[in-house]
């Protein structure tokens, strides 16, 4: 059994679409966040250390140099030959218009680099950076936008001082999308004090404003974060394996076949990781969705249009 058994994966989506496989390589362009610099607030979100998921780490080094990098760590375990860029670390649209332009044409100088995939905020994607990405995408690069939603209850994004609410995701969404841009909505499974209610009316929310892909990831304690000391605390529980998993699926169950998912679970450094011991590994995760999802004789798709509000008891 594999997941692409099971789910519509990214890197299938990419196979099909480009006759070849295409892998992202992950990039720190030394953006910051507005939700640190006071902007938006200080601190950012109370489960955010950029370290715990950019391979680059926190210091910005040359482009050059971790595309290299990046090139030499696919190279170890697939035959890819061409790549996105994918902007990861921070907020990657914080910047004036013409230095967006300056970093992302120079990814794309590389001539095996065939487009760029952006994580950014909801509430940091104005019209003309919209514009610049749906230019690159105008002249045939493969572009995603990836928009860091996590849920769509206002209360849960406010408990994790995340800094924006629902409404600002559904306006980046809309206007993304009229441009002809690909949208995927990250979530997290697990936020304080919320349940799988919370997590399929989030996905069902999320699928009503469109959307072209997903990612999911299990929230997970860091050291260097508010989140850290409210679980040394008691303050916070992650979720167990099985639970996550039994979330996890329902969530692809509920998803339309044609939304790509582009990752089903997040991991963190061992060394930076604090709870759960899980996290610290993709493929065990990954190998018990696709058995839960066999053992209900199910895959992505089975439920779709089967909304999260069966049992709204379930509201912390």
């Amino acid at each position: 059994m594999q997941l692409t058994d099971y789910v519509h994966t990214f890197g299938q989506s990419l196979l099909a679409r480009h006759g070849e496989r295409v892998h992202k390589i992950a990039l720190n362009a030394g953006f910051t966040c507005p939700n640190r610099d006071g902007s938006k607030g200080i601190g950012g979100c109370t489960f955010c250390n950029n370290a715990s998921f950019s391979p680059n780490g926190r210091q910005a080094t040359p482009m050059d140099d971790q595309m290299d990098s990046g090139r030499r760590r696919i190279a170890r375990r697939t035959r890819a030959s061409k790549f996105l860029a994918y902007f990861q670390a921070y907020t990657n649209t914080y910047a004036e218009v013409a230095e967006l332009k300056r970093l992302y044409d120079e990814a794309l100088e590389h001539s095996d680099v065939i487009g760029l995939s952006v994580g950014t905020r909801p509430d940091c994607v104005p019209a003309e950076v919209l514009d610049l990405l749906a230019g690159y995408r105008d002249r045939g690069h493969e572009v995603w936008l990836e928009l860091g939603l996590q849920s769509a209850f206002d209360a849960s994004l406010a408990r994790v001082n995340r800094g924006h609410g629902w409404r600002e995701y559904e306006q980046a969404c809309v206007a993304a999308r009229s441009r002809g841009l690909p949208v995927c909505c990250h979530l997290i499974v697990g936020l304080p004090g919320e349940t799988g209610w919370h997590a399929r009316r989030t996905l069902e929310r999320v699928l009503q404003a469109g959307v072209e892909g997903l990612k999911l990831h299990p929230l997970h304690v860091v050291k260097g974060t508010q989140l850290a000391n409210e679980w040394r605390h008691g303050e916070y529980t992650p979720l167990a394996l099985a639970d996550y998993v039994d979330i996890a699926a329902d969530l692809i169950e509920r998803t339309p076949w044609e939304v790509v998912y582009h990752r089903v679970t997040g991991t963190a450094p061992e060394n930076l990781l604090l709870a759960p011991d899980w996290c610290s590994q993709k493929w065990p995760v990954v190998n018990a969705i696709v058995a839960e999802l066999a053992r209900r004789g199910s895959r992505q798709g089975t439920r779709a249009g089967q909304d999260g509000q069966e049992d709204s008891r379930h509201v912390a």
